[in-house]
């Protein structure tokens, strides 16, 4: 692609990020707000399960109350008439607020590249959170359809070790909502980074440890880390983190647990294609998967194993089962609520795959204490549906981010609404109403 090219197309990106700066900054409320959500059929995603015909009431952006027969007065209330109320969803493991453009690499900041593709440039201090911006216009089309946190993704084109990234609220905050948390690439994923060989990859790993605690001197010359990556990556060998591990072969995932178990690491599993095959171990070790519903056909040799289901098989052995998209998660944040569903139509109990989008996905990035569950004393992020949350034939009715109702709007839907009234009369030319000036 010529520069010129390259410029044209990066500055249309731009023009078309500036004509919605308005509208991002207008979608939340300064103030945080007291409401009596009354009659609804509360989805707790907690020890409370699902409580019918009950009421939340909502006092300075946190849930002050669950249960029925609830009253506040001068408290606004909105009459939920049975309709379902849940947690916000999560949104998967994606570049919401660090991608604004796939197509566009100026705007995508969850990738680093340093040095030559012969190169193993290893960086565990790399933190994409540093990045984040919380006026992406990708935020608000994640939020009309009920997705308040993320979690941000992170890689390295030149190393296994992709780097750090965390859950993030989508309610404007710039600050993550909980702890770090550090990828790793293995199996093939991670083949060209490891000299095309998945044996490599536990010799890198275990070599990168003894550079960490000190047993490699620092001047070797197979040495890797900058002091600054020796101290991020000190951080969870000391389990003062979660190591998120992309990884799908069933191989794999027994010398994952294996050299986790071997260094006393924390670790989850995104992705898992062949987990079901390895579910009792996993339960075992307590290690969640965050899984791919939709997967079901072998895309690699990885793969061979794939099967729809994959998450029913996991949760009946007792493994906490999330969900994660496979590619493009970001701007298509709102299909995971889909997979959610596919899940529980091979098997997977319908309360479990609400939990994959709320309180598995809370626990395991450190967030439950405020968000993943409608409790006393938690934040009040909120979705009211117009019906079943897994069914895609219902949508979020309203979205509440600590208490503040959202204006139920985004760059979707001001297109929408632009172009979609009635075409005018051929007299005027027959175009739609937004063209009626030109």
């Amino acid at each position: 692609m010529s520069r010129a090219v390259s410029t044209r197309r990066a500055s249309r990106a731009i023009a078309r990020l500036l004509c919605v700066g308005a509208l991002v900054a207008a979608t939340l409320p300064v103030a945080a707000q007291d409401v009596l959500i009354r009659g609804a059929t509360v989805h707790t995603a907690g020890a409370q399960g699902t409580l019918r015909e009950a009421d939340v009431l909502v006092r300075g952006g946190r849930i002050a109350a669950v249960g029925p027969g609830l009253s506040a007065a001068g408290v606004p209330v909105v009459e939920a008439g049975g309709r379902p109320l849940t947690p916000t969803l999560f949104g998967g493991v994606t570049g919401i607020g660090i991608e604004e453009v796939s197509g566009e690499r100026g705007t995508r900041d969850d990738r680093l590249s340093l040095g030559s593709a012969e190169d193993m440039v290893v960086r565990p201090e790399f933190d994409v959170t540093l990045a984040f911006n919380p006026d992406s216009i990708v935020i608000p089309v994640a939020r009309v359809e009920g997705i308040g946190f993320t979690l941000l993704s992170a890689g390295n084109a030149n190393a296994i070790v992709g780097g750090q990234g965390a859950a993030m609220r989508l309610d404007g905050s710039i600050d993550p909502a909980g702890p770090k948390v550090l990828y790793l690439a293995l199996g093939s994923t991670g083949a060209e980074q490891s000299g095309q060989s998945r044996a490599a990859q536990w010799m890198l790993l275990d070599q990168l440890i003894d550079e960490a605690r000190g047993r490699l001197p620092a001047d070797s010359h197979v040495a890797s880390l900058t002091p600054a990556g020796k101290r991020a990556l000190t951080r969870y060998l000391d389990g003062q983190g979660t190591i998120v591990v992309g990884v799908n072969r069933a191989s794999d995932i027994r010398q994952l647990l294996r050299w986790s178990k071997r260094h006393g690491l924390r670790i989850a599993i995104r992705g898992g294609a062949e987990a079901w095959k390895l579910a009792p171990e996993l339960a075992a070790a307590g290690v969640p998967v965050f899984v791919d519903p939709l997967v079901n056909l072998p895309s690699d040799f990885d793969q061979i194993g794939a099967t729809l289901e994959n998450a029913a098989r996991l949760h009946a052995a007792g493994v906490r089962v999330g969900f994660a998209q496979a590619s493009d998660a970001s701007h298509n944040a709102r299909k995971l609520r889909q997979l959610a569903g596919n899940a529980v139509a091979h098997g997977l109990p319908w309360e479990a795959g609400l939990a994959g989008l709320t309180r598995v996905p809370a626990e395991t990035f450190g967030v439950d204490a405020a968000i993943g569950t409608i409790a006393v004393g938690r934040t009040a992020d909120l979705v009211l549906w117009s019906g079943d949350p897994l069914d895609i034939a219902y949508t979020a009715d309203q979205v509440w981010l600590g208490g503040r109702a959202l204006e139920m709007r985004s760059r979707q839907t001001e297109l929408r609404d632009r172009y979609l009234p009635q075409v005018t009369p051929a007299s005027e030319g027959g175009l739609p109403r937004a063209y009626r000036h030109r």
